[in-house]
C-alpha cells in the first residue's frame, strides 16, 4: 500500500536547523533547495526539513511541544553526545538506561526533541 515514508520538520530557521543537520548527521542534503528545502537519507529513512511559506508560520511556531521524537540510534552514545556540544547543543539530562539499550534526549536549533539511542547490543 505505502512506497516510502518520509518525516519532516518544518523551520522559519530554516538555514540554521539544515546546517545543524548537515553537521550532526554528516550528511549532504539531497535535494537541496536554498531556503526551502532540504532532504537527508539517513538510515532508510528521509529526513525533509522545509521552510513554511509566510502565511503558514504560526501554524508551526511551538516545535518544543509537539509530541514527536526523531529517535537516532548510534553506534557510539559517548561520540555522538560530544559532536552535539560541538555544535552548540549539548543534551540537558542524563544518559538512561532502559530495556533496549542507553539514550539521551537533545533538541536541535529550532527545539525538536531528537532522541539518541544506543543498543544494549553495541
Amino acid at each position: 500500500m505505502f512506497t516510502a515514508a518520509l518525516v519532516t520538520i518544518a523551520s522559519v530557521n530554516f538555514d540554521l536547523v539544515v546546517e545543524f543537520y548537515t553537521q550532526f548527521l554528516a550528511v549532504t542534503p539531497q535535494p537541496y533547495i536554498p531556503h526551502v528545502y532540504a532532504e537527508f537519507a539517513i538510515a532508510g529513512v528521509r529526513l525533509g526539513i522545509f521552510c513554511p511559506k509566510p502565511s503558514n508560520r504560526d501554524e508551526f511556531g511551538h516545535p518544543s511541544q509537539s509530541g514527536m521524537s526523531l529517535c537516532l540510534e548510534v553506534d557510539n552514545l559517548g561520540r555522538s553526545i560530544d559532536k552535539l556540544a560541538q555544535l552548540g547543543y549539548p543534551p540537558l539530562g542524563q544518559v538512561t538506561t532502559a530495556s533496549h539499550g542507553r539514550e539521551i534526549y537533545a533538541y536541535d536549533p529550532d527545539g525538536n526533541r531528537l532522541i539518541l539511542h544506543q543498543s544494549a547490543s553495541a
